[in-house]
């Protein structure tokens, strides 16, 4: 047996590298084909490590930082190939391939950059913190009220975006000895200013629920799926009625761990096939493209598990159900909105046509929602996240200048001698 495993990760290993080398080539013909950047041409870069796979966690910052570049230029730094292959295609943002620490040195030093975001928590984001004289401000990929958003490694960064009052409350209760009000910076959504997009079917008269399912979880206390406990008996429920038009979108890493979770999955998505096939006015749909946006916005209700798209959904002020962990190990702090949430359990699931007549119809569930909705992201009128999310850039700006003057005149250093302390190091 030993032999065989050994064979099968020997395999897995090559492919992984060829894999790897096709995307290489990839990224340098793309990149060879465009204009290089200016020196000093950027002043805000985003430092991405990772590859395809979390790619969702950088495309939903697309848009605000779109609208950011028009005031402050902004670039991506992919450290992996598979990861800078897709932004590539995306065309999104400009992009900056640097896999080596020579390459990331190098491009660093040419550049002006004042403010480094970062979407994750990738373990390669130390490589970076190597930089000083500039600040380190973790933006993160969503809110939620999972375990990932109280960690202690948000004191690695000079600062940390949040959402709302809601983040703020979830930090001071687990972080000892972090300064909320000096590191952190409430910008509510700034991704909510931008649900929008191209319907890809013709509204009537259905009632549109979004389904939207996270993965497994690689470990108990974040088994938060549902796709194998909930997932076939929602969708198969709201097929069946005729009356509603479902949205079902899985998380792109559903069934990397459990294969029984990625064969429901497959099972859900035939079955939005076939009841297509009967009813082509239905018009269910499977969505497993990049965008995220129109989803949210154009959902009646929502059902997703614990995850950052609760609180995506949630921005939108929306009606949502969230699905109650099969596995009693999941870690659920009750402590903010998942305390007087619609919880989906296992047995309501078989009873979800029902279920969403009722919280479409209630008006003190609509009524709690809006608490909530004003406690996770304060003001969500139109533009104002995405003026706060400029506000605080401005702010950091400005004082990096402080800092920076106030080096320069208390060490007699220029700018040119400042940089080449970048280009000086070691890997």
């Amino acid at each position: 047996m030993s032999i065989v495993s050994d064979a099968q990760k020997a395999m897995a290993l090559l492919r992984k590298a060829l894999t790897s080398r096709q995307a290489v080539q990839s990224v340098r013909r793309t990149l060879s084909a465009r204009p290089a950047p200016e020196p000093k041409q950027f002043r805000i870069a985003v430092y991405f490590a990772d590859g395809a796979v979390n790619m969702y966690q950088m495309r939903q910052w697309y848009k605000p930082l779109q609208e950011l570049s028009k005031t402050h230029p902004v670039v991506v730094l992919a450290r992996t190939a598979t990861g800078a292959r897709e932004l590539l295609a995306d065309d999104a943002l400009p992009v900056a391939f640097v896999p080596t620490v020579k390459d990331l040195e190098r491009f660093v030093a040419s550049q002006d950059i004042k403010i480094v975001l970062y979407v994750n928590q990738n373990t390669r984001n130390f490589q970076m913190f190597r930089y000083g004289r500039r600040w380190h401000v973790f933006i993160n990929h969503g809110e939620s009220d999972k375990m990932y958003m109280t960690t202690n490694q948000y004191k690695a960064y000079d600062y940390a975006f949040i959402a709302g009052q809601a983040a703020r409350e979830r930090l001071s209760r687990v972080l000892w000895n972090y300064d909320l009000d000096a590191r952190t910076r409430e910008i509510g959504r700034p991704q909510a200013d931008y649900y929008s997009g191209t319907l890809p079917y013709t509204p009537d008269s259905r009632t549109v629920v979004l389904y939207a399912p996270t993965w497994e979880g690689d470990r108990p206390a974040a088994h938060y799926g549902s796709i194998h406990s909930h997932g076939e008996k929602i969708v198969n429920a709201l097929l069946a009625t005729g009356k509603h038009r479902v949205i079902y979108r899985p998380h792109p890493r559903s069934g990397v761990v459990y294969p029984a979770y990625g064969e429901a999955n497959k099972r859900i998505i035939a079955a939005i096939e076939a009841a297509n096939a009967a009813d082509p006015t239905a018009q269910h749909v499977y969505d497993n493209k990049p965008e995220l946006g129109w989803q949210l916005a154009a959902a009646d209700v929502a059902i997703v598990d614990i995850s950052a798209m609760v609180y995506d959904r949630l921005a939108a002020g929306r009606p949502l159900f969230i699905t109650r962990p099969r596995d009693e190990k999941a870690a659920i702090d009750e402590s903010g909105y998942l305390s007087d949430c619609e919880w989906l359990t296992v047995d309501d699931a078989s009873n979800i046509v029902a279920e969403v007549d009722r919280v479409l119809n209630d008006p003190t569930s609509t009524a709690r929602l809006g608490l909530w909705v004003q406690h996770y992201f304060g003001d969500t009128s139109p533009g104002a996240a995405t003026a706060a999310f400029h506000g605080a850039i401005d702010e950091l700006m400005q004082t990096w200048q402080e800092c920076h003057d106030e080096h320069l005149r208390a060490s007699g250093e220029d700018d040119s001698e400042l940089d080449s302390e970048d280009e000086d190091e070691d890997d």
